[in-house]
């Protein structure tokens, strides 16, 4: 998605980050707030083909049986960050396991340790979800990552967090057929070429364009 930082006010006492990010939300309904690496970003919201690669997503994952009695598959579900003492982030999707709600935190967000697997899918802002988002969920030890880069028209696959960084990193193009790690629970695999023409735009004069 994209996003944009936000600077907090200076005059009188200066609210956290938490107070601002609130603010923010009230002014701006419908839009993503998220603090990562004590940083305020705000995004937009998507364009209907972000939700389109959802939806056709989370299709290998509930076929499976992944949205059950073990584990549940999410989208929006907020992710409290060890990175800073305000820090969360907003997946688009996610897999938990089922008991997410006995670990909440605090701001709507759940512990780290519930959360098998992320998935992100770009948008103008790609770097955010391709950079900063793979430190902030490396620090979380979340121990799948998943970005639909729809700018490069690839798939990324980051595993095994150790440092703020992820020491398996594969990229997958269109055609090829990707096994996620059966360490989120079920063998999921998902059709590179059919994740990214989910996420394909549309000129006006009928030409499709990736974001």
């Amino acid at each position: 998605m994209s996003a944009a930082a936000v600077e907090h006010p200076c005059d009188g006492q200066p609210e956290s980050q938490l107070e601002t990010a609130d603010s923010i939300m009230e002014q701006l309904p419908g839009y993503r707030v998220e603090i990562i690496g004590g940083v305020i970003t705000v995004a937009p919201p998507p364009d209907g083909n972000h939700a389109s690669v959802l939806t056709d997503v989370m299709i290998p994952f509930l076929a499976v049986g992944m949205h059950g009695q073990e584990s549940r598959v999410l989208q929006n579900v907020g992710l409290w960050l060890p990175s800073g003492q305000e820090d969360f982030a907003i997946p688009d999707l996610a897999v938990v396991d089922a008991d997410f709600e006995d670990h909440l935190m605090q701001y709507n967000c759940y512990d780290p340790v519930v959360f098998r697997l992320v998935l992100e899918v770009t948008s103008s802002n790609y770097q955010q979800d391709l950079r900063n988002k793979v430190t902030a969920y490396a620090e979380a030890k979340i121990p799948v990552y998943v970005i639909v880069d729809r700018k490069h028209n690839r798939l990324h696959v980051l595993t095994d967090p150790v440092a703020g960084d992820y020491t398996n990193h594969r990229l997958h193009a269109p055609g090829e057929q990707v096994i996620l790690p059966e360490s989120i629970g079920a063998e999921v695999k998902l059709d590179v070429s059919a994740v990214l023409r989910a996420g394909e735009t549309k000129k006006a004069d009928g030409h499709e364009k990736t974001t």
